[in-house]
């Protein structure tokens, strides 16, 4: 399941809109992450071509199954990321703004070990 940053970004933003506003539409993830309503639409067309997205006659977005695991999965990543940097000392905004960096990256072996110690650190 390999796909670009960018779509993992916008899969993200949508399972995000959705939880905190109930329905999503092309103008709520051009205003929420500061890009044009062209780049979005262009990535909506390629999301929904590509089985990531289902767009109902309103316009509004709704993540598929196959889109929604990546949402997860990049969301999951980014709250602990961010969690365990402020933990250790960084400031919130930084942490928010390196875990985006680092969530698309990180492999699946170095976030488990990272859940494991986190894990392993709260129940003290």
């Amino acid at each position: 399941m390999n796909i670009y940053e960018s779509a993992e970004d916008y899969l993200e933003r949508i399972l995000i809109l959705k939880e905190k506003q109930g329905k999503v539409i092309s103008l709520d993830i051009a205003n929420s992450m500061n890009y044009s309503k062209a780049s979005v639409s262009r990535a909506m067309k390629n999301l929904r071509e590509n089985g990531y997205i289902s767009v109902n006659s309103l316009g509004e977005i709704d993540l598929t199954p196959k889109g929604a695991d990546i949402a997860n999965r990049i969301y999951e990543r980014h709250q602990m990321i961010s969690k365990v940097l402020m933990m250790i000392g960084v400031s919130e905004e930084v942490a928010l703004r390196d875990a985006c960096k680092i969530e698309h990256d990180l492999s699946e072996e170095t976030f488990e070990a990272i859940k494991r110690h986190n894990e392993q650190y709260n129940k003290k």
